[in-house]
């Protein structure tokens, strides 16, 4: 594909993309985090340890992804509600069974997967590479995740 020319205008879109996925991910990690806190059952110890390998890698994946929205001289979102604005998951509920809790954390994995893809298409026709690259990384990344709660719900 042809990449754009490099404009402000450009690097805005794909800022406005990386907030999206800044967003998300840090509402998944949120989640991530809560439902290690609160699962419980039969399961307790390996899902307690997964879900905290999977919030400490997506916890470092948020600051890359804000500081590449910098990086494009653009403002970073912060706060719960500029971050809620732009996400597209909803909060978890600590009450649900272990199960549940799985199955709501793979529908955010798919969400936030759909948003890296979304945010690398138009990285990829801006002709920012650098973007694309964290993009595609994260893809990989949320991608093990949701292998691994899909691995978990077989069980």
């Amino acid at each position: 594909m042809a990449a754009a020319a490099k404009t402000a205008d450009t690097d805005k879109g794909v800022a406005h993309e990386l907030s999206k996925v800044l967003a998300d991910s840090f509402t998944i990690y949120q989640k991530t985090h809560g439902y290690h806190w609160n699962v419980r059952g039969p399961n307790f110890r390996g899902l307690h340890l997964l879900l905290e390998e999977q919030y400490n890698e997506i916890w470092t994946a948020i600051d890359e992804i804000a500081e590449r929205i910098r990086a494009l001289d653009q403002f970073a979102p912060m706060g719960h509600g500029a971050l809620g604005n732009l996400t597209s998951i909803k909060d978890g509920d600590p009450a649900l069974s272990a199960r549940d809790m799985l199955k709501d954390l793979l529908d955010g994995q798919e969400v936030t997967i759909a948003t890296l893809k979304r945010a690398a298409q138009v990285a990829d026709e801006a002709g920012d590479i650098s973007t694309n690259d964290l993009c595609t990384q994260r893809i990989t990344a949320h991608e093990k995740h949701r292998w691994m709660l899909k691995a978990s719900l077989e069980a």
